[in-house]
Formats: structure tokens, sequence, C-alpha cells
């Protein structure tokens, strides 16, 4: 079961990947790929981070 902490990582990641390709595409404004793929880079930097985090409260859990 998902908890309010996995919706806020993954929430995170949906929106840095829509600004990605708002960026990519032009949505906004003029397109930028180089600003969309360094946006877009954050998407797997925000899982990661996420993830570790989420390692880290179960290893400490399990110590107690």
């Amino acid at each position: 079961m998902l908890k309010a902490q996995d919706y806020l990582i993954l929430g995170a990641a949906f929106i840095s990947f829509l600004f990605s390709v708002s960026l990519w595409f032009g949505v906004i404004g003029p397109p930028n790929k180089e600003a969309g793929v360094f946006v877009g880079l954050w998407v797997p930097s925000i899982l990661a981070t996420g993830l570790y985090v989420e390692l880290r409260f179960l290893e400490r859990s399990r110590r107690r």
C-alpha cells in the first residue's frame, strides 16, 4: 500500500516530467531542448532519492 510520502515522491517526479516535456516542445515559450533534458534528469534523481529515504526508514524500523 502506498503512503502519503510515496505519493509525494511520485507526484514530484511526474510534475518534473511534465515540465521537461513542456520545455522540450515549447508549450510555455520557445522550445528549449537543453533545459528540457536538464529538467528531465530530475525524474530519476527524485525517484532514487525517494527510494533511498524509504530504505533508510525501513532499516531504522528493523533495528528497533
